[in-house]
């Protein structure tokens, strides 16, 4: 092992700590290939699944693995119409598993998530029977303000490019405060607290994972 992996295993290992506290369940993968199967061991076979935008489920193998594999996958690229589409993510309030990523982890264990739609962040905060968080070593912030700035400055100029929306961000590459059409923060959400002991699962890998 490495320095840096082994300084990545110990930081993860104070901020499970802290994640119990909250009621949360920390967890902690050497790489994206052990986080795909400790992710898998959480779904049972047939479970209803269903995600919001994140690179980070995408990178790991965890999104493919849903969709090939014996579960009942709400896929909202199948709507045809934007009423199709509210109606699928409807239906993820009553799902079994929903898998995201998030903008920022804490060092005292707090979720930090800034969303446009939305729909990602009202799923994390109620509906699903448990809430799978990949979290690669890259997304560790010192605190909510850190979160906010990373998510506004370092994920949302990237997926602006990725989804090819003429925000600010876009062309300057850091956060131009807008409210235009395309805003991707319409919502700051702090997850500090799980109402439910263990709905929310949070795996740290040691790797840098997402943007």
């Amino acid at each position: 092992m490495g320095f840096k992996e082994e300084n990545y295993q110990h930081l993860s290992t104070t901020l499970i700590k802290k994640l119990k506290q909250r009621n949360f369940e920390g967890y902690f993968c050497k790489s994206r290939s052990d986080a795909l199967k400790l992710a898998l061991s959480f779904i049972p076979e047939g479970a209803s699944v269903c995600h919001g935008g994140s690179e980070s489920i995408k990178e790991i193998g965890l999104l493919d693995a849903v969709k090939n594999g014996n579960y009942i996958y709400l896929d909202r690229s199948l709507a045809k119409t934007p009423q199709e589409h509210r109606e699928i993510v409807a239906q993820g309030i009553l799902s079994h598993t929903f898998l995201m990523g998030t903008n920022a982890l804490t060092m005292a264990g707090e979720l930090v998530n800034v969303d446009g739609k939305s729909n990602r962040v009202a799923l994390l905060c109620y509906g699903p029977e448990q809430v799978i968080v990949i979290v690669g070593i890259n997304k560790i912030v010192e605190d909510i303000d850190a979160g906010i700035f990373r998510a506004q400055n370092t994920a949302a100029p990237v997926n602006a490019i990725r989804q090819n929306l003429k925000t600010p961000c876009y062309d300057t590459g850091h956060c131009g405060d807008c409210h235009i059409e395309g805003c991707m923060c319409s919502n700051t959400v702090i997850t500090r607290h799980s109402g439910s002991p263990g709905r929310i699962k949070i795996i740290l890998i040691g790797e840098s994972i997402g943007y």
